[in-house]
């Protein structure tokens, strides 16, 4: 009896020692991704997360996304500390991407920017900069996000123009051929944090919605913004029309998706585009 009341304590403290399946003590998330890519991932509740040093927020129930740059590096390093105080590491490979580069035999004006445009473009930028710094109480990025129009793709992601050797800026979003008044969704939901009320010299009729956890998409070039600042919208809620104001050639939509700085792609946010 007495040895088999020792077995039963043994069996009882190895149980004990062993985690709860529950509850993961670690990360559950790829281990390999792209550039531009959006990562969901899972740890236990009340751990703390960071990506390459910076916090990531992590929801009541451990659940999390992180983004990679256009440019990341080779690897991301994810560190998750666990209430206990037991610190996790993992590291994620990242792909690199064959970016479109176009060459043009054509060099860049000198000088650069004007004053004067510089006047205008300096508080267009400081309302972008805090429009994407607000942090909103919402569940956007937990949803599989839909296309926020429906058409061709005109202009990807990640695209960029070298004029005699000097790189110009690289395309930060997709471009949809959607057509002059084409409506555009919520492709997920959200906060409105940005509505322009007159248009920008580069983006037009701007709008910025807040998914969240430091997700957020903006929608360049609207010919009419439907929505206001504060508004809480829904996946699939009519924001606004496709336009050409601002910088643009013609009509269409430029969606750019953005976690906390890092530029993504849409289209592997969203995947395969929806066409008419």
């Amino acid at each position: 009896m007495i040895a088999l009341a020792l077995a039963l304590l043994l069996a009882q403290a190895a149980a004990a020692d062993q985690p709860d399946p529950s509850q993961p003590i670690t990360f559950v998330i790829p281990t390999e991704a792209e550039q531009g890519a959006l990562l969901r991932g899972d740890v236990a509740p009340g751990t703390r997360v960071t990506l390459d040093g910076s916090e990531v927020p992590v929801a009541a129930d451990g659940r999390f996304i992180v983004g990679l740059d256009r440019d990341q590096g080779p690897q991301a390093r994810l560190l998750a500390t666990l209430p206990d105080g037991i610190v996790r590491e993992q590291t994620i490979r990242v792909v690199p991407r064959s970016w479109r580069i176009e060459h043009v035999n054509v060099a860049r004006r000198p000088g650069g920017a004007t004053g004067a445009f510089l006047r205008l473009r300096e508080p267009e930028l400081a309302r972008i900069v805090a429009a994407r710094a607000r942090r909103n109480a919402v569940a956007g990025w937990r949803q599989s996000f839909i296309w926020p129009a429906r058409g061709r793709i005109s202009g990807r992601f990640g695209s960029q123009r070298v004029y005699r050797g000097e790189p110009g800026s690289y395309h930060n979003g997709v471009d949809i051929a959607a057509g002059a008044g084409a409506p555009v969704v919520a492709p997920a939901d959200g906060v409105v944090v940005l509505a322009a009320d007159a248009p920008f010299s580069l983006e037009g009729n701007l709008l910025i919605i807040d998914h969240g956890h430091g997700l957020n998409s903006a929608f360049l070039h609207l010919s009419r913004i439907d929505v206001r600042e504060g508004d809480r919208v829904r996946q699939g809620q009519t924001l606004g029309a496709v336009g050409a104001t601002g910088r643009a050639t013609g009509p269409h939509l430029h969606w750019a998706l953005t976690w906390n700085g890092a530029r993504l792609d849409p289209e592997r946010v969203a995947g395969a585009p929806g066409l008419p």
